[in-house]
């Protein structure tokens, strides 16, 4: 049904820049809000940022300035743009599409992002 393939993860210094790339089939995708969520080692899961069919987004605090996300439609895909990226960064990072009307909620397997100091 719903497949989310996840790409743009990898090792970067501190201060550098990453772009994540989440491509979706499945779904209407103009009709789903995307989102990125991360997770340290033993830590839960959050919300990193997300956006609306109406191209609405919302941040985590801790990225606010930093991560700027972004939808193409015709292409069925999200991406994350992450500057000025910091240690604290470090996580696998998922990539999560959501429908309320037809009761939608899948995830991604995940791309890793480290951040060296």
């Amino acid at each position: 049904q719903v497949q989310l393939v996840e790409s743009g993860g990898g090792l970067v210094q501190a201060g550098g820049s990453l772009r994540l790339s989440c491509a979706a089939t499945g779904i209407t995708f103009g009709f789903t809000t995307m989102g990125w969520y991360r997770q340290a080692p033993g830590k839960e899961r959050e919300l990193v940022a997300s956006i609306t069919p109406a191209e609405g987004t919302n941040y985590a605090d801790s990225v606010k300035g930093r991560f700027t996300i972004s939808r193409d439609n015709a292409r069925n895909t999200v991406y994350l743009q992450m500057n000025g990226l910091k240690s604290e960064d470090t996580g696998a990072y998922y990539c999560n599409a959501k429908q309320v009307l037809g009761s939608t909620n899948a995830w991604g397997r995940g791309t890793q992002v480290t951040v060296s100091s």
